[in-house]
């Protein structure tokens, strides 16, 4: 059966929307049944850390430091203005403080002035004094653009749908997976393997020229490594694989990005089992991929990924991810706590972490 006429992978008015200005910030979720619209919450609080060029105002200095290894953009009181990491395309820049909540299924928020965001190169020592990174900076130090965190929030539950011009829903509320029906609940309820592109529900060729088809029953959903190529990869422009084993870019799987060469490692994947725990974990820095071991049934296979956002409003690390108890994208307590500090089920489960 011949293939469908291919679509530009990213459609043009989706383009325009990426690249807008925006003040959405936050997903205040629907706190009445019949209300499915969220709030969005404006800043709370604006750092004096630019000018009007966007630039950071006074002198500025730059900081190496390693473990990893990375850049550090400082003000002159030794205000970090912005970190970047060796072999990472990811950036973490201060601005506007924002609040990121969940009240449906939590009662944690995330009060950040961390903005993530991916720059067109990765790092590398020295790279301050290049063009690129010149425009880069001087374009987004102090942009309100979307980001890595805007883009995630905007498939948690309740999250507004947004069309490009053809019609098709490019964010809103994601589900996991079609219910599983040999499934139960807290036992595979839900199937695993819905990517951007059964989100979206059109074909989409790779770089390495692989086309796939969207599965109809996947239509508005996305899994747990689903997701993060969503945020990254379709939202954010960063290259992705079709699977995990050919061309280059973001592998399709949890396991495949933990063990694959793209980004640089901050918890270096030790093993899988209870012993190989991370003994620390300050290292992460918002915006990082964390790497989870929940199944024993996967063997040797690091099984679930989120994205780690920073601090709640006691002090816990709270990350991001889509799980099938909670049917999608979520920062919820369904199922355990969506920390990484402490011994919870998700914090006692973490394996290694990764800097795209």
């Amino acid at each position: 059966m011949p293939l469908k006429k291919k679509r530009p992978a990213l459609h043009a008015v989706t383009v325009l929307a990426l690249l807008a200005g925006s003040t959405y910030l936050t997903v205040e979720l629907r706190k009445d049944e019949q209300d499915k619209t969220p709030t969005v919450q404006a800043v709370t609080d604006t750092p004096d850390l630019t000018n009007g060029t966007g630039q950071a105002d006074g002198k500025q200095k730059w900081e190496r430091l390693r473990n990893p290894d990375r850049s550090v953009l400082r003000t002159e009181g030794g205000k970090v203005i912005a970190t970047f990491t060796d072999g990472a395309r990811t950036a973490t820049l201060s601005g506007p403080s924002r609040t990121f909540a969940e009240p449906t299924n939590t009662k944690s928020k995330v009060v950040t002035d961390n903005w993530v965001r991916l720059m067109p190169e990765n790092w590398r020592q020295g790279a301050e004094k290049e063009k690129w990174f010149k425009d880069w900076f001087k374009q987004y130090a102090g942009s309100e653009e979307d980001d890595i965190f805007a883009f995630a929030f905007q498939y948690v539950e309740g999250a507004p749908v947004k069309k490009d011009d053809e019609g098709i829903a490019y964010a809103g509320d994601a589900s996991f997976g079609p219910l599983n029906p040999n499934g139960s609940e807290g036992n595979d309820l839900r199937e695993e393997e819905s990517d951007f592109f059964d989100y979206l529900g059109i074909p989409y060729t790779f770089r390495d020229g692989t086309t796939i088809q969207p599965e109809a029953k996947r239509a508005r959903a996305i899994d747990c490594s689903g997701f993060v190529r969503t945020v990254f990869g379709y939202r954010a422009r960063f290259p992705l694989m079709a699977n995990d084993l050919s061309g280059d870019g973001l592998p399709r799987t949890a396991n495949g990005m933990a063990r694959g060469k793209v980004g640089a490692p901050v918890i270096p994947l030790k093993g899988v089992t209870p012993a190989d725990r991370p003994k620390t974990i300050d290292v992460v820095q918002p915006g990082d991929l964390v790497f989870f071991k929940l199944d024993a049934r996967t063997k040797q296979r690091l099984d679930h990924v989120g994205i780690f956002l920073g601090h709640d409003g006691e002090g816990h690390k709270i990350f991001i991810s889509s799980r099938e108890e909670v049917d999608g994208p979520t920062i919820g307590d369904k199922s355990g706590t969506s920390r990484l500090d402490g011994n919870g089920y998700y914090a006692s489960a973490l394996r290694s972490a990764k800097r795209l």
